[in-house]
């Protein structure tokens, strides 16, 4: 939402130019194009018809998260999310862990968005695509958060359309049956957890707003509307989507499904929208890229003003306002993982390393005062202990990978002191 000129800030500091609307979008960009058109099936393959229960369990510790995310960064509006929380309310190690953690996965996940476009675009030539799509990205968001903000207000608003068009066409089909969404006993509590944790992926994308701190116009008032708002719409289309395609699937064929929404429409008797579904996933994933970009490298900002990753890449460009050195590092690494790795595996890992990063941002929120404006004492309660719950009831390949990675960026951060 266009409002006041940009705030001024002080050499070094982003501008803040974002208010409620296109902070909201950015959140939208982020979620809805993560997991939407891939998600699905990998859920429904692990809680069958109990696929709806693990929408309800991803998004009740979604809300959450959010909740204490919000007032945190409300409270500390500064680049860097539970980075800066973790640092501020724990304890130097708990922010660094929580920020490496995000790094690491989240750049993962880019790379993984990419290819995802890569293989939509053009499948033969998936590597290229995917690359080409990484620097036209990083190129939008190093002339400045404000015009990847509208970049993404137009993703999000194909994206929308797309869906809003498929979930109609399904639940109007002659395909679709009511009883194809009962509960059968396929259902199993590990089941639904696992559906859970791979569907949290999906609403990960709130993060983003919060990382954005340092740039949102008022962010006492900014932040808090805007990331449940931006929840509660993905997780209103997210449970539209999932109802239509069960209801013409059901549990087990979307979980069969290599492209479920596809599959969707061509088992409803509609082939001619298949294509439209393809466009509409590549530029969701397209959408997710460019907010995952601005996230990490908002994040690699933060960490690199304090040295836990190297301080040269703490520079915000005088001109566009935007952290360019942080934003093009990202996005050479980004390319290079693109270019010579298929990273659609990751996305357990990278779920592992989210749900890490949001325990952490919970307990931070449990020390915020009543006068600094915490949430009911449950909120962060339920957040952490939902979060830990969904983390290690992941794959046990994920939880493995995850918890390597991090123990690795715990010595790292151990070494650093020692020497230091």
């Amino acid at each position: 939402m266009s409002g006041p000129a940009d705030t001024p800030s002080a050499p070094g500091e982003l501008r803040r130019r974002l208010g409620v609307f296109d902070a909201v979008v950015v959140g939208l960009g982020s979620m809805i194009g993560a997991g939407v058109f891939g998600a699905l099936g990998p859920a429904a393959r692990e809680a069958g018809s109990g696929l709806l229960f693990g929408l309800v369990a991803a998004g009740a510790v979604a809300y959450c998260n959010a909740t204490s995310s919000a007032r945190l960064a409300a409270r500390h509006p500064r680049s860097g999310g539970t980075y800066v929380y973790g640092r501020e309310r724990l304890g130097d190690f708990w922010g660094y862990l929580a920020g490496w953690g995000f790094v690491v996965g989240k750049t993962a996940s880019c790379a993984a968005m990419a290819l995802t476009v890569g293989s939509y675009v053009w499948p033969a030539q998936a590597h290229a695509v995917a690359v080409a799509a990484v620097v036209a990205l990083t190129a939008v968001n190093y002339v400045g958060v404000h015009k990847a903000a509208w970049l993404t207000r137009a993703i999000v608003a194909v994206v929308l359309a797309v869906l809003a068009a498929v979930a109609v066409a399904l639940l109007t089909s002659g395909e679709a049956d009511a009883a194809r969404l009962g509960i059968g006993h396929d259902v199993t509590l590990g089941g639904v957890l696992r559906a859970g944790g791979l569907l949290f992926f999906a609403f990960a994308g709130y993060a983003r707003i919060a990382t954005l701190g340092e740039e949102v116009r008022d962010p006492a008032r900014t932040i808090p509307r805007a990331i449940p708002l931006a929840l509660g719409i993905t997780l209103a289309v997210y449970a539209a989507v999932a109802v239509a395609a069960l209801a013409v699937l059901g549990g087990d064929g979307l979980g069969a499904a290599s492209a479920p929404l596809a599959d969707a429409v061509r088992a409803a008797g509609l082939p001619g929208l298949a294509p439209v579904v393809r466009a509409g996933a590549a530029v969701a994933a397209l959408g997710s890229l460019l907010a995952l970009i601005l996230g990490v490298s908002r994040t690699t900002l933060a960490m690199a003003r304090d040295r836990h990753l190297p301080h040269v890449l703490a520079v915000v460009h005088p001109r566009f306002g935007v952290p360019h050195r942080a934003e093009a590092a990202v996005g050479a690494v980004v390319a290079v993982l693109a270019a010579t790795a298929d990273l659609r595996g990751a996305i357990g890992f990278s779920s592992f390393g989210v749900l890490v990063y949001y325990a952490i941002a919970n307990a931070s929120a449990w020390t915020l005062t009543r006068a600094e404006g915490r949430p009911p004492r449950i909120v962060p309660v339920f957040g952490l202990a939902g979060c830990l719950l969904l983390a290690f009831a992941l794959p046990p390949s994920s939880v493995l990978s995850g918890a390597a990675v991090l123990a690795l960026g715990a010595a790292a951060y151990g070494v650093r002191r020692a020497v230091a």
